[in-house]
């Protein structure tokens, strides 16, 4: 088997069993004043990322990096939320071959629903996490995976673990050049995000948080109520939104500015 490793062309000795794993995770923020509209922006994204949905986006996933599902299942759950998981191998290969359960590549999708009655404000969660070994590499679908979803906010972890052995005998402990997850990301996407790294390169993890930068508050409105909105409460929930982006992306609570 030939593979790349920083930049050059390595010949191993048999399979590659580096795993790759992409945790990725997105919320999708929104206003919704009344409580009528806040069950209602429930059942709706509920519904719009239904397992249906989810299992379509997975099946996207695992074309882009160019693997093939052995085995697939996926739960709606009461009252709300969804799931669906994957197994995948390496390679197309026609569909009456039988594999061996060596296949341990995986991916697997959930979602988290929520919302504060008290400021009006829903948060809606995308878990997936992608699993590969061999030649199959999860930061293909990146650009796939973030316009799937309305991504306000965007956090991924990428670690590279285990070692495979060149030909030679010499332990490879990653098989691709990587600095950055953002290396990954188109620059179309990047300009529409403030982005942030903590990475140890040295022992091949990769932490990657993007935040949008323009907050169009019609974009995040839900529910009739908010067609008649003045100008003060619209600056007010353009705070509160802010508010709630900004402490998903720092992973802490802010003080009221209020």
């Amino acid at each position: 088997m030939i593979n790349r490793c920083r930049g050059r062309k390595i010949k191993l000795k048999g399979f590659n069993n580096l795993t790759k794993s992409l945790s990725f995770n997105i919320y999708d923020i929104c206003y919704a004043r009344s409580k009528a509209s806040q069950i209602d922006y429930l059942e709706y994204i509920d519904e719009v990322y239904n397992s249906e949905k989810l299992r379509s986006i997975v099946e996207g996933v695992t074309n882009i990096v160019q693997a093939r599902i052995v085995n697939i299942s996926s739960q709606d759950y009461d009252p709300r939320g969804a799931s669906v998981t994957v197994l995948i191998n390496e390679g197309h290969h026609p569909r009456d071959v039988e594999l061996a359960h060596l296949d341990k590549s995986h991916i697997a999708a959930h979602t988290y629903p929520e919302n504060n009655i008290a400021t009006g404000i829903a948060t809606f969660r995308v878990d997936i996490d992608v699993s590969t070994c061999g030649m199959i590499s999860p930061l293909r679908a990146l650009d796939f995976l973030i316009d799937s979803f309305d991504s306000d906010v965007v956090l991924m972890d990428y670690k590279v673990r285990g070692f495979t052995r060149d030909v030679n005998g010499r332990k490879i402990y990653i098989d691709h050049d990587i600095a950055s997850i953002q290396d990954y990301i188109s620059d179309e996407i990047l300009e529409k995000y403030t982005a942030y790294d903590i990475n140890i390169v040295s022992d091949n993890i990769f932490h990657t948080k993007m935040m949008l930068k323009n907050l169009k508050l019609e974009n995040y409105l839900f529910g009739p109520e908010n067609a008649t909105l003045k100008k003060n409460e619209r600056a007010r929930i353009r705070s509160l939104l802010k508010k709630e982006i900004q402490e998903i992306f720092e992973c802490r609570n802010l003080f009221d500015r209020e």
